[in-house]
């Protein structure tokens, strides 16, 4: 039901196969859960067939080791007419010690489409933050924003250059 499902959350271990010549979950690893926890918050959210449209604000603050549990969260933070932000995370715990450490933080925007191939941006149904953590949240979503769209010419003269 569009509208319902806020947050999301992914739990698996890290396993040999994710990580690089360190021994260390390569950042492209921690990119694709991000990817796939925050695809699954917003078609939960919009009940469409959604796209990746901007990751911004993204952090690799610590390691993730062969054998950590890892717990990636994506939860709402923003509305617009057809996109949604998301702010994912993804955190690591030692199952031996029971430390727990944020890995890895990001912003996501995702835009829901009537179709999945070729489709038109749709609706998404409004979310309004109450809490004081969701504020901020947003407030930050905004702030990505207005940076993205500063950056914007720059990133075209760029390119034309």
């Amino acid at each position: 039901m569009p509208g319902t499902q806020r947050e999301v959350e992914f739990r698996f271990l890290a396993q040999p196969t994710d990580v690089n010549f360190g021994g260390k979950v390569h950042g492209g690893m921690a990119m694709k859960w991000l990817d796939q926890a925050g695809y699954a918050c917003a078609v939960g959210w919009s009940g469409a067939y959604c796209v990746t449209a901007s990751v911004s604000g993204i952090q690799f603050l610590a390691p993730i080791l062969i054998g950590d549990l890892v717990t990636v969260r994506a939860r709402l933070i923003h509305t617009g007419t057809s996109s949604m932000h998301l702010a994912v995370d993804v955190l690591a715990r030692d199952l031996r010690s029971g430390e727990q450490r944020l890995a890895t933080s990001c912003v996501m925007v995702f835009v829901a489409l009537d179709k999945p191939d070729g489709g038109k941006p749709t609706p998404v149904p409004p979310w309004k933050p109450v809490e004081a953590k969701d504020l901020r949240l947003q407030e930050y979503a905004l702030k990505l924003m207005e940076m993205s769209r500063a950056m914007e010419p720059l990133v075209l003269a760029t390119r034309e250059a």
